[in-house]
């Protein structure tokens, strides 16, 4: 049988990056007051819970989110075990396994060398854990590396339920025209994609 793992975190709970928008939302009809149906107004930040960067995130001029390749963001996807900083040398050994779709399980966040590395060496997709690939002191430089190559680059994913190895992933991003940013509804799936 086809196995799914959810790999997005709940918007509404999950955490926010310092100085972003906080998620919340507002009913506008309300079927326990009488309503035809029940319709919710959002409130959010294009970086908010599980999402992807556009390259337009950090780089004048560059792709918007409803730009980005969906070639890159669906496909055979390998999960990695890291922690901590990630250097060249690491970068150099994933790609040489021919990894193209990378998810780090793990809090690790890349050098800017890694970073190169990884998009110059044709990299489609870049995942992790945390609010952000990039260190929160110096965020420019590791996503600049990343995004232009275009390498698309999805941050705040939840792996604590998925075993490293191989899978399908399905991460495209919400079609936000002109936008920097978009939520994603990440999902790994194991095998092919063949119905039972």
């Amino acid at each position: 049988a086809m196995k799914i793992y959810d790999i997005s975190r709940e918007v509404f709970s999950a955490r926010v990056f310092p100085g972003d928008p906080v998620p919340g939302f507002q009913p506008v009809l309300e079927l326990e007051k009488g309503a035809p149906c029940s319709l919710t107004q959002l409130s959010l930040g294009s970086h908010s819970a599980t999402h992807m960067d556009a390259p337009s995130h950090f780089l004048p001029g560059g792709r918007t989110i409803d730009q980005v390749e969906l070639s890159r963001c669906v496909g055979p996807c390998q999960v990695v075990e890291a922690q901590g900083l990630l250097e060249k040398t690491w970068a150099a050994a994933v790609l040489q396994r021919g990894v193209k779709r990378l998810l780090l399980k793990g809090q690790a966040q890349l050098s800017v060398e890694a970073a190169q590395e990884l998009a110059q060496g044709g990299l489609l997709l870049l995942g992790v854990e945390a609010m952000s690939v990039a260190p929160d002191d110096d965020p420019a430089p590791v996503h600049r590396a990343l995004l232009e190559r275009e390498v698309a680059v999805l941050e705040s994913i939840d792996l604590r339920q998925v075993p490293a190895g191989d899978y399908i992933l399905l991460a495209q991003p919400l079609k936000y025209g002109g936008l920097d940013g978009a939520q994603v509804r990440a999902l790994l799936v194991e095998g092919s994609l063949k119905e039972a």
